[in-house]
């Protein structure tokens, strides 16, 4: 069974009645400014809630509007995601705050198409904002939705591939309630924290069990069907923390790439050893006094794996070939991704 089966008309009721006592209290929750909704939703790709938590606020508090966000500096935007890695959200959220100043006066746009057009905005998350923010009837589909209606209905359907998405949209249309933003969240909280997408799902506190195909079968864990992903590529780097005078020494990535534009530490493919590290730190210029530590880590991306090896050199000579930071502007204003900022020392 490929085809999604008609979906129950009494979904949008039955979870009405469990969300409104059952709800975290979420501080994007609060009301329903699209700005919130939209921040809050590009910071929740691949993150959890409660790491969003903070930085939701703190962001906020330096970019509390759309124009606040559209002007400021893109090193302080970057300073403010620092820690919450996909840094093209980030940048995608900046265009997207400038293109709403200048294409719709500031005010977020109302149209589901002109929604989309914004960058870094997809099906998903144009979906969640236009529901929650203006009870549109637009699904919102992600993993947690396809999960729940995967074990409702007993849909053996790939969620890998894109017209699973499509068709779970469709039929979801068909029971849309007017209260369309209190659908969408209370689809998205019953995936989030009863129908689990890691262990057994709580089917005893579900409102949904009389109707779950999958639950009355026994056969959850059957469901959603995913399609095998490919492994992780592996790669070996050397990272070389070179401290002068109480400064460290940063550069910018390529604009093009994996984690573009950021800040790094330098770096080199393959591991080196202290000599070889001492030998490049030579070759760039910094007159290397002495390596004072080692630290190896690993850094997981979606699709690749950093096995890191780190050196600390002590350098008697801050060569112009790189940006000499000071621990307090690394710490206040210099945004390094987390596979760096993990080797940060004051």
């Amino acid at each position: 069974m490929k085809t999604i089966p008609a979906l129950p008309e009494a979904l949008p009721r039955l979870l009405k009645e469990w969300y409104e006592k059952n709800a975290r209290d979420l501080p994007w929750r609060h009301d329903r400014e699209p700005y919130h909704i939209w921040l809050s939703e590009i910071m929740l790709q691949q993150t959890r809630v409660e790491a969003v938590k903070g930085y939701y606020t703190r962001f906020l508090e330096s970019c509390p509007t759309i124009a606040a966000l559209a002007e400021a500096p893109p090193e302080l935007v970057q300073k403010l995601w620092e820690g919450l890695g996909y840094y093209s959200r980030v940048r995608n959220l900046q265009a997207a705050a400038q293109k709403i100043m200048a294409e719709h006066d500031g005010e977020f746009p109302k149209d589901y198409d002109a929604v989309r057009a914004l960058p870094g905005i997809g099906p998903y998350t144009a979906g969640a904002i236009m529901s929650i923010a203006y009870d549109a009837p637009t699904p919102a589909v992600d993993g947690n939705v396809l999960r729940v209606l995967t074990r409702l209905l007993a849909w053996d359907a790939s969620i890998s591939q894109e017209k699973t998405k499509r068709a779970a949209e469709a039929a979801l249309k068909e029971i849309y309630p007017p209260e369309a933003g209190m659908f969408t969240q209370s689809l998205m909280e019953l995936g989030a924290t009863v129908c689990l997408p890691n262990g057994e799902p709580k089917c005893s506190e579900c409102p949904l069990k009389a109707l779950c195909r999958a639950g009355q079968e026994g056969t959850w864990q059957q469901y959603p069907v995913k399609e095998r992903k490919k492994d992780r590529r592996i790669e070996d780097r050397t990272v070389l923390v070179l401290r002068c005078d109480g400064h460290q020494a940063v550069r910018k990535r390529p604009k093009k790439g994996l984690l573009a534009d950021l800040w790094e530490y330098p770096n080199v493919e393959g591991t080196l050893s202290a000599a070889e590290a001492l030998t490049l730190a030579e070759q760039w210029g910094c007159e290397p006094a002495s390596l004072t530590m080692q630290l190896d880590r690993v850094h997981i991306f979606t699709h690749v794996q950093w096995n890191l090896r780190c050196y600390y050199i002590e350098c008697r000579k801050m060569t112009p070939e790189f940006t000499w930071a000071s621990a307090q502007m690394l710490k206040s204003e210099i945004a390094l991704p987390t596979a760096f900022r993990m080797f940060f020392l004051e």
